[in-house]
């Protein structure tokens, strides 16, 4: 399951674990302008750890969901005449 809220500087996904125990902590996607963040609190810690991605990074790893093993670089398209 997951939700997507529209806050004033950024989209923000929250993915809930649901399912057969054990389930893990909710992951909470912030989508903005010029970054993505993936933070996900972690009970041993008692910390929420938080992952920053490029705009750049995030187009590679969803190129990358639907890729077979090996290494890529994908090529920005001009604009079209």
């Amino acid at each position: 399951m997951f939700s997507i809220e529209h806050e004033f500087d950024s989209t923000v996904i929250t993915l809930v674990d649901e399912g057969s125990t054990p389930l893990t902590e909710d992951v909470v996607i912030n989508a903005f302008e010029e970054c993505i963040t993936v933070e996900q609190y972690d009970a041993r810690t008692d910390q929420t750890l938080r992952i920053t991605l490029s705009i750049s990074q995030m187009h590679d790893l969803a190129a990358a969901l639907n890729l077979p093993e090996g290494v890529y670089s994908l090529q920005k398209s001009g604009p079209k005449s």
